[in-house]
């Protein structure tokens, strides 16, 4: 970005001397400046104008400006702006918050453990787990499975849950005790099958995993309902029936991770909801508070918590599990998701008009598919739709295509060649709109560049 404001130069040289940001090479990082923000809007310091289609980082649910988040925060802050819930004490926003959570997930899933964040609850998960099993008597039920190319955070059990290789690359993991199958992203990886068959096999790899290790090693099997920072990958109709088919056959526990599909995203509370699974635990974090402070937790389940309230303590924790301000942020942000209808609204009015909109990009020239569930959508960029074949990798088209959506007023995320969008649940039709001829826009200017 070239930049003519001498105050953004001087916050991108600040950038380049003292700040390391996540996921980036620092070579030449001169950041663009965000300096404010309201409804789904986004503005830097260069007074650019920009429609947030990341909900920040997938988790800006009610949009930026809500004061009633803010006056939540405030009043928790002159109250009791900070005590810990070690020491067998509590207090009233994180027990409010814990039995409003239990009021809305599926299944019997009425316990919460609270974090900072999604990563902390994966690592809060393993543990918890290995804990269960072991307090059973079965201590060499150690093994995690997850899928490749998942995310489940970055700290180092939560990046060895996940399936990224360029994670694994960067300090020696996975840790040992954590395994990964086949992800269900047909368009990536199904060949010449049909998607309802290529569901079915990958599915199958879970029980292949099971039998080949032994169920007696086996702790849990942990899967973003939809997974996100993958690509937004829309799992085959066939491939969650069959997962619970194998699920119900084998004494492991079964981990939702719903750090992104919660809280509304698809058009349900969560991701499990939308496709019938009834998970043993869940993480949870972003949508919870709408990103406007940190927190996370996972979610656990009674048969879960039964076992492990009778074998004495659970030696786990942080400094800010259940923080109070966090807990009033997130106890007001579900009131408002609640009383204003939000989650049934992005149901039955703003996903089925989005996905809608958002598939005429079809018809264009570099994508190979449109697909998505409730406010989740993924542009597949291609150089033959026929055959699904992308450009060199080298090309970096998705990173071509980020570019021309940022200088023109517009965030989509690129996953290599995978354009995602995860706008705020509470944008409007005519929003909607503007970020489709935005990104019409931007796919225009990344063919033209291409030469295509």
């Amino acid at each position: 970005m070239s930049s003519v404001n001498p105050q953004t130069k001087a916050w991108q040289d600040i950038s380049q001397k003292h700040h390391l940001a996540p996921f980036s090479d620092y070579k030449d990082l001169r950041p663009r400046i965000i300096t404010k923000a309201k409804g789904v809007y986004l503005w830097d310091s260069e007074g650019q104008k920009i429609l947030d289609g990341m909900a920040g980082l997938w988790c800006t649910a009610l949009g930026y400006g809500r004061e009633e988040l803010v006056e939540a925060a405030s009043r928790q802050m002159r109250e009791l702006p900070f005590y810990n819930t070690f020491f067998k004490t509590a207090h009233p926003p994180v027990l409010e918050l814990a039995r409003t959570i239990a009021e809305i997930t599926p299944g019997n899933l009425n316990h919460l453990f609270f974090t900072g964040g999604g990563s902390e609850g994966n690592d809060t998960m393993l543990r918890l787990v290995r804990h269960y099993w072991a307090s059973k008597g079965m201590p060499e039920k150690q093994i995690i499975i997850s899928r490749k190319n998942a995310y489940h955070g970055s700290t180092v059990a939560g990046a060895s849950l996940g399936g990224m290789k360029p994670m694994h690359e960067q300090g020696g993991l996975p840790i040992p005790g954590i395994v990964h199958i086949a992800q269900p992203y047909w368009f990536a990886e199904g060949g010449d099958l049909d998607e309802e068959t290529f569901g079915i096999q990958v599915a199958d790899e879970l029980e292949k995993k099971i039998q080949a290790l032994g169920e007696n090693k086996i702790a849990a099997f942990i899967a973003e309902p939809i997974q996100g920072a993958g690509g937004v990958i829309v799992p085959p109709a066939s491939y969650w029936p069959r997962i619970r088919e194998i699920l119900a056959k084998y004494d492991i526990l079964f981990v939702a991770d719903e750090v992104i599909c919660g809280f509304g995203r698809t058009g349900e509370w969560f991701g499990s909801d939308y496709y019938g699974n009834q998970p043993d635990l869940m993480t949870i974090a972003k949508g919870l508070t709408s990103g406007y402070v940190p927190m996370g937790g996972l979610v656990v389940s009674d048969k879960v918590y039964q076992q492990i309230k009778e074998v004495g303590d659970f030696n786990h924790g942080f400094t800010y599990s259940g923080h109070p301000v966090a807990a009033a942020v997130a106890l007001e942000n579900i009131r408002i998701l609640r009383e204003e209808n939000i989650v049934e609204t992005v149901k039955t009015q703003t996903a089925p008009y989005f996905q809608k909109r958002l598939r005429e990009l079809c018809a264009h020239p570099l994508v190979g598919e449109v697909r998505g569930v409730g406010l989740l959508g993924a542009i597949e960029l291609v150089k033959d739709k026929a055959s699904r074949t992308r450009y060199p990798e080298a090309q970096a088209v998705g990173m071509m295509c980020r570019e021309h959506c940022f200088n023109n007023g517009l965030v989509m995320r690129a996953v290599g060649d995978t354009m995602i969008i995860a706008p705020p649940l509470v944008i409007s039709k005519t929003e909607v709109d503007e970020l489709v001829e935005k990104a019409t826009l931007c796919l225009d200017l990344t063919q033209k560049q291409l030469g295509a």
